[in-house]
């Protein structure tokens, strides 16, 4: 005979706890996702709707080579930034994690701009880079690097570089942390027996800070791809797409179809459909990354 289970006086307290969380998780991520997918299939205004079926997704891979314009857009401004932002963030915590003189100072200013909205941010640098009254471009005539104000806002590549430089300062903070969080897991003993054998500081950090940070470092880059594929506030609030869209991305084309931004029309049902694409191409992104990191990490061993 199996004795049935009593539900105890802690079961029903840790029940009611969690209650809460749930009931938030389940209202603000779930039923968003049921809703999107439902308006997916309509012609919508927020008011008006029509029954459509699969015709904004016919239009979106048919129609609209702008969506996939800017999906391009956002792969290059994610993963050129992420070039820069990982390694940065990777090597300020080597450093920090050598226990050099006044570290706890340099820990909270180089973490500082990671609680700056990033609106906020997106904000500095446009006025920081505008063309005629910019604080760059006029350190830069100062010194006679430039001969006359740069338009860094005029052209698309030199608009991304600094939107770039922008999510960069913005974000290697909170990962730098991170990495210093799983660099000061490490056990001494490894190192102390890499001096021994006479390894040099490279082969100590190819060999044995790199594996033992693996699954922090897989994480983190995660994180980071996701994040930065998902950015909007920051062009919204510095350039808003410009010039000509050259910087605009997914997220901000979906958020000026849904609520009507930028003179467009309000077109909920078209933003659905590209905002469930988008999590798909979110989702086979996060899925590519995870197996090929899984499998260079078994290739390791």
């Amino acid at each position: 005979m199996t004795k049935k289970k009593r539900i105890t006086g802690d079961s029903i307290q840790a029940m009611l706890m969690l209650a809460p969380m749930m009931i938030g998780f389940i209202v603000f991520t779930y039923v968003p996702i049921v809703l999107i997918l439902r308006y997916a299939m309509y012609q919508s205004n927020g008011f008006r709707e029509q029954w459509i079926g699969f015709e904004n997704f016919i239009r979106l891979f048919t129609r609209d080579t702008q969506y996939w314009r800017f999906v391009l857009n956002t792969l290059v401004l994610s993963f050129g930034k992420l070039l820069v932002e990982i390694p940065l963030a990777l090597l300020l915590a080597v450093l920090m994690n050598k226990g050099l003189k006044a570290t706890g100072f340099y820990r909270v200013t180089l973490f500082l701009p990671a609680i700056i909205s990033t609106a906020i941010t997106g904000l500095i640098f446009s006025l920081m880079f505008a063309a005629f009254n910019g604080i760059v471009n006029g350190m830069l005539m100062r010194i006679g690097l430039i001969a006359k104000p740069v338009n860094w806002f005029g052209r698309q590549a030199t608009a991304m570089m600094v939107l770039g430089l922008a999510s960069v300062w913005n974000n290697y903070g909170i990962n730098m942390i991170f990495f210093l969080m799983a660099l000061q897991s490490v056990p001494k003993e490894l190192y102390e027996c890499a001096d021994i054998d006479g390894i040099t500081p490279w082969k100590k950090f190819l060999y044995i800070t790199m594996p033992m940070i693996g699954p922090t470092f897989q994480a983190v880059l995660l994180m980071a791809i996701v994040g930065s594929l998902k950015v909007a506030d920051l062009i919204l609030a510095s350039t808003n797409g410009q010039p000509s869209g050259g910087t605009e991305v997914v997220m901000t084309y979906v958020f000026k179809y849904f609520f009507g931004y930028d003179g467009r029309t309000i077109e909920v049902g078209y933003a659905s459909s590209m905002a469930v694409v988008t999590g798909i191409l979110l989702a086979i992104v996060s899925f590519v990354y995870i197996r090929s990191t899984n499998k260079l990490g078994h290739s390791t061993e």
